[in-house]
């Protein structure tokens, strides 16, 4: 998937062009914002303006604090999503702590989500193969391992995945939603 921030809207665009238009490599381990422009216009936003037709708009807003490694406001946001997407963002802000178990605990409750067999393609493509099917569990591994080689190829291939996952994520949460689920 190509991935372009202009598809969001204007507003969502001119904050992922704050910091990379939605293709920056976001960190294994979360440490501070990247962006306080994107987290005061995060912030100041609604979610009426930045998504007014989304399929999750509060999950897209997770993403967008994801994005910009604000882990408390992304973790404050997600963690009051009960569906798969809002314990989809909380398992990936988890995994960023990092704290494998929990990150496991919200994957579990994720279940196998819409976007894994793309996710899946989207990893082999660019080297990583975990199997036959997309496996949360295994990435959380890889990524323990990669964050314990610094300028490894094996950090690269991870933080790369990580960027697919989080635009397909995004993606998936911020882009209309079909009819029958607006109706």
């Amino acid at each position: 998937m190509a991935f372009h921030p202009d598809a969001y809207g204007p507003e969502v665009s001119a904050i992922l062009a704050l910091d990379g238009n939605g293709e920056r490599l976001m960190p294994l381990v979360s440490g501070r914002c990247s962006s306080p422009e994107a987290l005061e216009a995060l912030n100041a936003a609604s979610l009426a303006t930045l998504f007014p037709s989304a399929r999750a708009p509060e999950a897209a807003l997770a993403g967008l604090y994801a994005y910009f490694s604000c882990f408390e406001e992304a973790h404050t946001v997600a963690q009051d999503i009960p569906t798969a997407e809002g314990s989809y963002w909380h398992g990936i802000l988890h995994r960023q702590e990092p704290d494998a178990g929990n990150a496991s605990y919200w994957f579990s409750r994720t279940g196998p989500h819409a976007i894994f067999p793309e996710l899946r393609n989207a990893a082999a493509a660019l080297g990583l193969g975990l199997g036959a099917r997309w496996d949360p569990f295994r990435f959380i591994d890889y990524c323990e391992q990669a964050r314990r080689r610094p300028g490894s190829a094996e950090e690269l291939l991870a933080l790369r995945v990580q960027l697919a996952e989080w635009q397909l994520l995004f993606h998936y949460c911020a882009a209309a939603a079909p009819a029958s689920v607006r109706a």
